[in-house]
């Protein structure tokens, strides 16, 4: 009976630790959107040169490992989708600047 709630109590352990993870993920994740706005409103209005595509790319790819994670719960899920919108709206708005001033973002 001792080793089935030392089992249980494990798993549930790894259970907390793979949520808060998640969490971390989710907040690092709303900091790198909000960091790139920065940068492109500080590209937009002349500071940069050139604009934050690299950044860009990475907050992507970060979004992309993260939307592949089955591990989200629904609320995970909720706050996922709420920053995924967030940012394609940003990405938009983003293209239709860069494409007006000149800039191939293929």
């Amino acid at each position: 009976m001792a080793q089935l709630a030392d089992k249980f109590h494990r798993e549930h352990r790894q259970r907390l630790d793979e949520a808060a993870e998640i969490d971390g993920q989710l907040t690092r994740l709303e900091d790198d959107i909000r960091k790139l706005k920065i940068e492109f409103d500080i590209f937009f209005n002349g500071g940069t040169r050139r604009p934050p595509l690299e950044a860009r790319a990475r907050t992507e790819s970060v979004i992309k490992r993260i939307a592949d994670d089955r591990n989200l719960s629904y609320s995970q899920r909720f706050f996922f989708n709420t920053l995924v919108s967030r940012f394609t709206s940003y990405r938009e708005l983003w293209r239709r600047n860069l494409k007006a001033r000149g800039f191939d973002t293929a």
